[in-house]
This record gives C-alpha cells, sequence and structure tokens, in this order.
C-alpha cells in the first residue's frame, strides 16, 4: 500500500512539474520574438488585393509583389523608440522596386504596436498563449460620426496555434503563432435585395522572421434601388512570404 502511495505522488509530482514547466515556457515567450525589429531585416511578399470594379458590380484580385523593410530607428510622437518601415512595390518579380508606403513599428515590451495609414494596431500582447485576447483596434477611431473605418470597431484579437510548426510556400516555419481578428457575416449573403456585410482578419507570424501571412477582407453589399443595381464596395488584402532575411 505504501508503495503504491508513493507511486502516485511521484506521477502526481511529475503531471505537476510538467504542467508548469508548460506554462512557463509559455509564458516566457517574448513578442518581440515573434516581430524582429532592427535596420536592414526585410521580408518580400506576394500580395493578392481584391477590388471591386465596374461600379461595384464586379470582383478582381490583382497582384503585385512588396518588400517590407526596417529603414532606422526613430522616435515616435510620445517620445519612444521605433522603428520606420519602408513598403517598397514592384508588379512583377522582374520589375523595379518602388517606395511607395511608410510604416512604424513600437515594440513596448508587452505590445508591439504597427501604424499604418495613421492607424495603430495592436498586433501582438504579452503573454502569449492560446486563447487569450485583446482589443487590437482599441487605438483607431472607430465611433465618430465621419469615421470610415467604422467596421474595425471592436475586433478581438485572439492567439491560436502557439509556437506550431508550419509550411508556408517553400518555407519550412519551426515556430508560429496566429492571430485571428474577425470572421464576421452581417445579414443574409445569399439575398441580393438585402445588405449584408462580410469582416475577415487573421495573420500569422514566425519567430525569429516577423509576419509571414495576412489575410484581410472587408465587403459591403449595397442592395438594389429605383435606377441603380446592386453592388459591393470594400477591399481585401492577402499577404504571403516570398523571401526574408
Amino acid at each position: 500500500m505504501r508503495k503504491v502511495l508513493l507511486l502516485t505522488v511521484f506521477i502526481t509530482a511529475l503531471i505537476f512539474s510538467a504542467c508548469t514547466k508548460s506554462t512557463e515556457e509559455l509564458e516566457t515567450i517574448s513578442v518581440s520574438d515573434y516581430f524582429p525589429l532592427e535596420p536592414g531585416r526585410y521580408i518580400t511578399y506576394n500580395l493578392d488585393s481584391t477590388v471591386f470594379i465596374n461600379f461595384g458590380t464586379a470582383q478582381a484580385v490583382v497582384s503585385y509583389q512588396v518588400k517590407h523593410q526596417v529603414d532606422a530607428l526613430i522616435t515616435d510622437n510620445l517620445g519612444r523608440p521605433a522603428y520606420r518601415i519602408i513598403r517598397y512595390i514592384r508588379n512583377s518579380p522582374a520589375g523595379a522596386w518602388t517606395a511607395d508606403n511608410t510604416f512604424m513599428a513600437v515594440q513596448t515590451g508587452s505590445t508591439v504596436e504597427f501604424i499604418e495609414n495613421n492607424m495603430r494596431f495592436l498586433k501582438l500582447k504579452w503573454p502569449v498563449r492560446n486563447g487569450d485576447s485583446w482589443k487590437g483596434n482599441s487605438y483607431i477611431d472607430t465611433y465618430s460620426l465621419n469615421s470610415n473605418v467604422k467596421y474595425l470597431a471592436d475586433w478581438d484579437y485572439t492567439y491560436d496555434s502557439v509556437n506550431v510548426q508550419q509550411t508556408l510556400g517553400a518555407f519550412t516555419l519551426d515556430s508560429t503563432l496566429k492571430v485571428a481578428q474577425r470572421d464576421e457575416i452581417i445579414g443574409n449573403i445569399t439575398d441580393p435585395n438585402s445588405y449584408h456585410e462580410i469582416n475577415f482578419g487573421e495573420e500569422k507570424y514566425a519567430k525569429g522572421i516577423g509576419m509571414v501571412y495576412r489575410n484581410f477582407l472587408h465587403i459591403e453589399y449595397q442592395p438594389p434601388t429605383p435606377g441603380r443595381g446592386g453592388y459591393r464596395i470594400g477591399y481585401g488584402v492577402k499577404l504571403t512570404m516570398i523571401d526574408h532575411n
């Protein structure tokens, strides 16, 4: 009986130790591990841009290549260290790169902020654990009368598939995580006579590299009115990493 009791205590201790170790490992994951920043680093993506043409009656996908390159360490408007990121674009792999946008990224220790088109996104947040969530668009004006990004309101960014190996194109990535941002349908998308809206967002990050995949889609459908047929507005962005240093 005593041997059975000792064995039970030993097994329980092992299980507790394993759980504690697993928890400690997850809690020591740094957000900066999945969003490394230093001048000269870059990631190149295939960009598939969804647009609506013919007055919103047709949908098309236009493909480019873009490169996000960390340019310099600067200071943001709050006096914090920040990194300027320049986006380069070309129409084909044989084309020349042209700078067409500038972003900014801030690592605070517990978060990664990304400023794009004057909107501040909370891309990553500590602790990095499956199921943990945060309001990723909380710094964006989505509620004022004149806001044109109301569809970004109240998004819950949630960690999914943390520290998972993944194959992306030609790359085998040892440790990735997914941030599920939104998967929303408003209205009946099968009814051509009623308004509907689709909002979707997810991003994937690889340890030691940064964002390796992004899929974003916003569509609003306006039903027919006298003198005008139904039409769609919105846009979509799909980024898939094809190169990095």
